[in-house]
This record gives C-alpha cells, structure tokens and sequence, in this order.
C-alpha cells in the first residue's frame, strides 16, 4: 500500500510541471531549439549546389576573427552601448525626477516625454533623416545659420555613428523615464519630510535616500538597456545600412547582413552565438556581482 505522504508529493510535482509546461513548451521551440540549431549551423561550411555543406568545426569562427570587419562592427557596438546605455538612463532619471515634481501641466510633461516612444523606429528613423539631410535639414539650417559649414552628418565615418546614437537616446529616454517614474511614486513622502526635517538639502535626498531605492528598477533599466544596444538595427536600415565604410554597423545588422544579403548562414550563426555568449556573460555578472550590492 502507498504512503499517502509520498503521494501527496508525486500529486504536487505533477502538478508543478503542469503549470510549468506552457512556458516550458514556449522557451523550448522558441528560444532553446532555435539557439541549439544555430550552435550546429555554425560547425558547418557554406553550402552551394555543386559543394554541399560540411563539418569545419570552429573554422567559421575563426574566419570572423580574421575578418577586420567583423572587429570594426564588434568595436562599433561597444562604442554604441558605452554611449547609448548610459546616457539614455541619465536622462530618463532626470526627466522622471522632473515629471515627478509636483508642476502645472505635469501630465503634458509626462505625455511629452513619452511620445518618442510610441513611435515606431522606422517612423522616428524617418523623422531624424530629415533632421540629418544635408542643406535643408533642420540640423543643417541651426549649423549653417550659426556660420558653421554645412555637415553630412550620416554621410561621414567621424559623425554617423554618434548620429545614430543620438536617434537612440532619444527613443529609448522615455521608455526608461515611465520605470523610474513608476519607482519614485513607491517612495513614501514621509522619507522625504524626514530628510526635510533633518535639513538635508533636494541634493542631498536624492543621492543618499531616492538614488539607492531606485537601484532595483536601475538594474532592470540596465539590462534591457544592454539587450536594447545589440538588437536596434531598424534605423540602420533608413538611416546608414552601416556606412559609410562600416562606420555605423552594428552586429545586429552585421549578422542580418551575411545572412540575407551575402547568403553566408554559418558566419551569420557564429557570430550569433558570439553576441549571445557575451550577452549571457554579462547578464551574469549584473545578477551575480550587482544583484547583490542592491537591497529590495
């Protein structure tokens, strides 16, 4: 005869993996198969009709790392995530603390700010193309106006990669402005009035009792942040295609790039399985290292 106890238990695990099979099912065919798949495309060569594909192993890895355009866009993404991430998360703070305070037509403020976002990438690439155009851009009229040469800001490796980081700062500042502005509304005022009564100055009760309160919310902003700076290519497509001379790709566009463009699926995989290497590396270290300095 059965122990009731030990029943109990199997009744309770099958139960478990019950509610866990829909999201097991969903990773599994959308997240799993597909990276396992990719893994094992890389291990192969480029496949023709007349020389079928074969089993080279790390071959295709080792020919992205002789490949100088393959460093080019590698340095060209950090350079873009060491700006974009960073800056876009200062400036939604700063908006949030702004769109927070009690102001006249702070509901117009909080819309204002969040308007970029609604808008699809294509549509804001589209509408900074028209900032960038050389000789009737409204960035071309402010520059000449000023007694300054006209500048081709997309048109030149010195200047198109900072116009596109530009784009991203200010679609992604209002996005990462409505998590902090959700945070702050969770402090209780009273902190506030005992800092007041404390005499600790605004500054001083932003840095020592808001900014460590919204670390949580910092280190979630962070990682989508980090996602957001590898998987944004929509404005490439309007704005550069990664020119001029590969000055503004990026590795997104880059895989896309030998994978529909150059019909090069195993370099286009390897260099997947790179970013998401690097991806998971570093979303390690946030959980592992940062996770553990911020108190919930």
């Amino acid at each position: 005869m059965s122990d009731p106890a030990e029943m109990m238990r199997r009744r309770r695990a099958v139960h478990g993996w019950l509610l866990l099979s829909p999201a097991l099912i969903l990773l599994a065919t959308f997240a799993f198969a597909p990276s396992a798949m990719t893994v094992w495309t890389s291990l192969f060569s480029r496949g023709t009709r007349r020389r079928p594909s074969e089993f080279v192993g790390l071959e295709t890895y080792q020919r992205l790392f002789d490949d100088p355009a393959f460093w080019t866009v590698a340095w060209n993404n950090l350079l873009y995530a060491a700006v974009t991430i960073p800056v876009s998360m200062a400036l939604a703070l700063t908006m949030a603390l702004w769109a927070n305070a009690r102001m006249p037509a702070r509901g117009f403020l909080r819309t204002a700010y969040f308007t970029p976002t609604m808008l699809p990438m294509i549509a804001a690439a589209n509408l900074w193309l028209f900032f960038y155009t050389p000789g009737f851009g409204v960035l071309d009229q402010l520059v000449t106006g000023l007694g300054f040469a006209s500048v081709n800001w997309l048109g030149q490796p010195e200047t198109a990669l900072w116009a596109i980081c530009a784009v991203t700062i200010w679609k992604e500042a209002g996005f990462f402005m409505i998590f902090y502005l959700a945070a702050l509304q969770t402090i209780p005022p009273d902190l506030e009035e005992a800092a007041s009564i404390e005499g600790a100055s605004r500054l001083a009760y932003t840095r020592r009792v808001v900014l460590p309160l919204l670390a949580p919310t910092t280190l979630f902003i962070a990682v989508n942040a980090t996602i957001n700076s590898v998987k944004l290519i929509d404005h490439l497509f309007i704005l550069t295609k990664g020119g001029p001379s590969d000055a503004s790709k990026l590795m997104l566009y880059y895989i896309w790039e030998n994978a529909f463009a150059f019909f090069d699926a195993p370099a286009a995989a390897a260099a997947t399985v790179l970013v998401l290497a690097a991806l998971g590396g570093l979303a390690a270290f946030q959980f592992r290292v940062a996770d553990r300095r911020i108190h919930y």
